[in-house]
């Protein structure tokens, strides 16, 4: 029986954690591949923060190019979820996690009673409207892109693994990546199996007639992975 392959399209060094992750939770019933369909490029201008009475992330590379490129460690800082909050904290901010996603983010925000202006430091690709979710309820908040997420083709060993007959299991950890991923694969030859993170990852990924796709309970890489064994368990010889 072949071994199935877990194809990680994630920046190269968020996809090296989830290998790291994958590999001692399942050993060698998968083959790891990782080929990015994107890369992240920071901006290097200063980042405003006068007035600035609090920071919102959405993702840990936003919290790296802050830590990078500011030396402020005073305000406190709201983030979607556990993993950056996690970074955040790592960074030297006092950060509070919603633990899952922008409109429980926003639910945290107010429930906190946090004033503004606050400051979303983002990439250049951001979903949703949590700067209107805010307003709502008298919030001010100004969103500054830090990084570019630039899209990269996708690697040679990756499209003869589509190509090829063995299973490629593949997570998707947001819709640009999930888009990306879609236009690149075409019409895969492989059994191919979708694991998105969240509805909003999974809906470039609709209609697909060429994967199967199941979306993780939770928006978070461990849930990704705990969506991961519930494939293998239920199919594990496609």
């Amino acid at each position: 029986m072949s071994i199935p392959i877990l194809l990680l399209t994630r920046p190269a060094a968020a996809s090296a954690r989830i290998a790291a992750a994958a590999i001692a939770r399942f050993g060698d019933r998968l083959r790891v591949l990782v080929a990015p369909v994107l890369e992240i490029v920071e901006d290097d201008a200063p980042i405003p923060l006068d007035g600035v009475q609090g920071l919102v992330f959405t993702s840990e590379n936003a919290v790296d190019a802050f830590a990078r490129h500011s030396a402020r460690r005073d305000l406190p800082a709201w983030c979607v979820g556990d993993r950056t909050a996690a970074a955040a904290r790592a960074a030297g901010l006092a950060a509070r996690s919603a633990a899952g996603d922008a409109a429980a983010l926003a639910r945290l925000i107010v429930a906190e009673g946090a004033r503004g202006p606050l400051l979303h430091l983002a990439g250049d690709h951001v979903r949703g409207d949590l700067p209107g979710d805010l307003a709502a309820a008298g919030i001010a908040l100004r969103v500054r892109p830090v990084y570019r997420q630039q899209a990269l083709p996708l690697a040679p060993a990756a499209r003869a693994a589509l190509g090829g007959r063995d299973r490629v299991i593949v997570p998707l950890f947001s819709p640009r990546s999930a888009a990306l991923f879609r236009a690149e694969a075409g019409s895969p030859l492989a059994p191919l199996d979708l694991v998105a993170i969240s509805p909003a990852a999974a809906e470039p990924l609709a209609g697909w007639d060429a994967a199967r796709l199941c979306v993780a309970r939770r928006p978070d890489a461990d849930a990704v992975l705990d969506a991961v064994a519930e494939r293998l368990a239920a199919d594990p010889s496609a």
